[in-house]
């Protein structure tokens, strides 16, 4: 069943950004929960970001029809680059991250940052949604990183979730 077209505004984007929000300061308890399965089935486990970003398309698609991956962005310095998933109907790209021994505190910093110049050149984004799976607590204060990054400034609105926080 396809869920209704969502408005230009107003209370329906509200509700869908909700939903979004919610999905993923949770989402490390879903996959915490795939872990533990019903008759000694092998746990699904998540062992690097396709896996993050299938569990999460899989989970958008509860709320929205139209999910549109791999969608190109302008580039930066010389880099053409494609974000993971956009809604049209929101304006909306998001970013998926999944921290590694190679993805932590200041590397993750800086992709963010060159992420969040990129989406801001796009005519068809008002929003980018960065989420950012650290399992293993790899990013030295989470928080911080959110609360430098997180802006809402000439129509652009940036949204960092780190999850989990430990």
């Amino acid at each position: 069943m396809d869920t209704p077209p969502l408005p230009a505004s107003g209370q329906g984007n509200v509700e869908h950004l909700d939903f979004l929000r919610n999905l993923l300061l949770n989402f490390h308890q879903f996959a915490m929960q795939l872990r533990h399965r019903h008759g000694q089935r092998d746990p699904v486990t998540i062992e690097d970001e396709y896996d993050v970003q299938d569990l999460l398309h899989a989970l958008l698609r509860l709320k929205f029809t139209d999910i549109r991956p791999e969608e190109y962005v302008p580039s930066y310095a010389s880099k053409c680059s494609r974000t993971d998933f956009y809604l049209p109907a929101l304006k909306t790209f998001i970013e998926v991250k999944k921290t590694r021994d190679t993805l932590r505190t200041k590397e993750l910093s800086d992709q963010l940052i060159i992420d969040i110049t990129r989406y801001r050149a796009h005519p068809g984004c008002s929003r980018l949604i960065c989420f950012v799976y650290d399992p293993d607590g790899l990013i030295q204060n989470p928080a911080g990183i959110e609360s430098d990054l997180n802006s809402d400034s000439d129509g652009f609105e940036v949204l960092v979730v780190i999850q989990p926080q430990r």
